[in-house]
C-alpha cells in the first residue's frame, strides 16, 4: 500500500515510470525544492517549473519504497538491496544516478 503519492509518468502504484520501469524500479525521491516524492528527476523536470534539487544524505523520508511506502534516508536506502519492511528489491543501478538525488558532503 502507497502511504505517499509518488508524483510523475508512473506506469503503475508502485512508482514505475516511463523513463524506469524495470520490477526494481520502485523507489520514490524527495525533491529537496518542492518536498514531492517522484519517480525520477525526468520527470520531476518534465512536470515542475524548477529542476529537481537534492536531500541531503542524512535528510529523513527523503527516499520511498514504492511497494510498501516505508520511507528511509539517502543514507539508509543506499546500504540496502531490498527493502527490510516488504523485501521488494531495489535497482542497484539507481547509484549511477545518485548526484541527482542527494548532496554529499558538508552544506554551503
Amino acid at each position: 500500500m502507497i502511504w505517499t503519492k509518488i508524483y510523475g509518468h508512473t506506469i503503475d502504484a508502485c512508482g514505475r515510470c516511463v523513463h524506469y520501469g524495470s520490477v526494481l524500479d520502485v523507489v520514490a525521491n524527495r525533491c529537496g525544492k518542492c518536498g514531492k516524492l517522484y519517480a525520477c528527476y525526468k520527470c520531476h523536470d518534465e512536470m515542475e517549473e524548477h529542476a529537481f534539487s537534492p536531500v541531503g544524505e542524512d535528510e529523513p523520508e527523503s527516499v520511498m519504497c514504492g511497494v510498501c511506502g516505508k520511507l528511509f534516508s539517502y543514507a539508509e536506502y543506499s546500504r540496502m538491496e531490498r527493502c527490510p519492511n516488504c523485501t521488494a528489491g531495489f535497482n542497484p543501478r539507481c547509484a549511477l544516478h545518485k548526484e541527482c538525488y542527494v548532496r554529499t558532503g558538508t552544506p554551503d
